[in-house]
């Protein structure tokens, strides 16, 4: 693997640990800080979500453009500057500037995430570039296992506000970091050599045309955000009613939400790798298919506490593994499949940042139905059937796509 890669990995994990630390305890905080109903929560996070969702096209623009190294970079420290307002508007009590800066720190974090893959495309092709794509996702689910830990136990001992300073510390050091080590891609310094030479080259706003273009008559790569935004809304269940549910209706403590939870980032860490080398050879969309039943299975199994009255941590534990094995798969085709469906390394930025917005209409609605859900009815089986629901339009859109996306593209 390239060594820029293997510092992007190191990078991620840095810089999702400290954003763990923080926004995954954010929606609690809202339930037993402000009292907030589970609705309103819902409701909440997901006003936090519109506007990094809507700056997603323009990032995979500007990846393209600006360069995935300077642009990753940027995001890094605007997010770190964040994080610091962030801590300021807890130790404040002020709800409303809570709400701004967390949807600061998600958007400017969104800024950097289409580059992310459009960088490792640049280095690698084919099962490489699945393999790359993989090594970077352990380290981001490494930096949340122990971010989710490290937050659980800090929270309790030194409060949210100095949790907060701590994560923006973090990846500031870890903006510096990536600063220093990373390698402008081939792409970027191709990009380089044809601005010094004589080479005709399109303007901005011709170039941003061609591209949306190119993507608004791609049908298959729309078909497959779509599938990807259904299986979303159940999977993101995981970010905002999974610990809501856990914290709340099962009375766990914060400490055991973020051990149960750290879970997640130790299965990506020693599975991952092993699952994608198994899942090589392929199909991305049959890959997605199981991976969206391993979803739904290891969801529906939450609501076998207070229907059996059986041990809940067991079950938190257990949920939380077949659920991490789905995503391990759904992760497979989500940072690959993009790129491979691009006509060419100058779209890989677009591809990723349309993708990411349209994929993530899912994930922005997951905590608005998880609330209302949530709030509505009281029985677990039904609460997470429901919840589960989308992933039957989604595995039937994958199994029609599974034949109709051309060549390799579609091979892990």
């Amino acid at each position: 693997m390239n060594p820029s890669v293997r510092w992007l990995s190191f990078g991620t994990g840095v810089r999702v640990s400290g954003y763990a630390m923080v926004v995954t305890f954010f929606f609690l905080y809202l339930r037993n800080v402000y009292g907030l109903a589970y609705d309103e929560i819902g409701v909440l996070v997901a006003l936090t979500g519109i506007l990094p969702l809507a700056i997603l096209p323009a990032a995979g623009l500007l990846a393209d453009r600006v360069g995935r190294r300077r642009l990753l970079i940027l995001s890094l420290m605007a997010e770190a500057a964040a994080l610091l307002l962030l801590a300021l508007a807890v130790d404040l009590r002020w709800l409303v500037g809570l709400l701004i800066f967390v949807t600061l720190v998600q958007t400017v974090g969104a800024v950097g995430s289409p580059a992310i893959p459009a960088y490792i495309a640049d280095f690698a092709m084919g099962s490489e570039r699945t393999m790359a794509n993989t090594w970077v996702r352990i380290g981001g689910n490494l930096g949340f296992a122990v971010g989710v830990l490290v937050g659980g136990v800090l929270i309790t001992a030194i409060g949210f506000v100095n949790v907060a300073l701590f994560a923006g510390i973090l990846i500031l050091a870890s903006a510096a970091t990536l600063g220093i080590v990373l390698a402008p891609s081939p792409f970027e310094k191709g990009r380089t050599v044809a601005m010094l030479g004589a080479t005709k080259r399109l303007s901005w706003m011709d170039s941003v045309v061609r591209s949306l273009r190119v993507l608004s008559r791609d049908r298959i790569f729309l078909l497959f955000c779509v599938a990807v935004a259904l299986v979303e809304i159940t999977a993101d269940q995981l970010v905002v009613i999974d610990p809501l549910y856990v914290n709340t209706v099962l009375s766990l403590p914060y400490t055991l939400v973020g051990a149960g939870l750290a879970i997640n980032g130790v299965i990506v860490a020693v599975g991952q790798a092993p699952m994608t080398r198994i899942a090589i050879g392929h199909h991305h969309t049959k890959i997605l298919a199981v991976g969206a039943v391993l979803y739904a299975v290891g969801f529906l199994l939450l609501g076998l506490p207070a229907v059996l009255g059986i041990g809940i941590l067991a079950i938190f534990a257990l949920s939380t593994l077949v659920v991490t094995l789905g995503e391990n798969l759904e992760a497979i085709p989500f940072t690959t499949l993009p790129s491979n469906l691009a006509p060419s390394p100058a779209e890989y930025g677009s591809y990723n940042g349309a993708f990411a917005a349209l994929s993530g209409v899912g994930a922005l609605l997951a905590p608005v139905i998880g609330g209302l859900v949530l709030v509505t009815f009281s029985s677990p089986i039904v609460v997470w059937g429901l919840l589960v629901l989308p992933t039957v339009p989604a595995i039937l859109l994958l199994t029609y796509l599974t034949p109709r996306i051309p060549g390799r593209a579609n091979y892990a």
